[in-house]
């Protein structure tokens, strides 16, 4: 598990190998994720929206924005965590993502920043 504290909030990330199937021809690996987010802050905050980094050893850097996540903009009180799963394919069985948060602090108004760690996907055959 990857693990990071940015301004009170801690982002936890586990990864598993989903499988390979072809789609358009190519052989695509897919890979999964569950993220937890824990306000381990005194405020409560609200996820907004979120920005991705996707590397795939065989493509370019993919780079994805969106509002919320999985369609939705928790709000986490203190003390509590929000976690989902969510996925992405690769064309080539190594990879890795990071990204970020973007929240608001309920009780200052502040938006800010909340940093993904790098976690790698790798096919269990992909690595000796």
């Amino acid at each position: 598990m990857t693990t990071q504290v940015t301004k009170g909030i801690k982002i936890s990330v586990k990864t598993n190998f989903e499988g390979t199937f072809f789609k358009n021809y190519k052989m695509h690996y897919a890979f999964g994720y569950t993220i937890t987010i824990e306000n381990q802050s005194k405020d409560s905050v609200q996820l907004t929206s979120r920005h991705w980094r996707i590397y795939d050893s065989l493509n370019d850097v993919e780079t994805l924005d969106g509002e919320g996540v999985i369609g939705k903009k928790p709000v986490i009180k203190p003390g509590e965590s929000h976690t989902y799963n969510s996925g992405c394919l690769l064309t080539s069985p190594i990879g890795a993502m990071k990204g970020h948060y973007n929240m608001i602090n309920f009780t200052t108004t502040e938006n800010f920043r909340v940093y993904i760690p790098t976690f790698k996907f790798s096919a269990p055959f992909a690595l000796n």
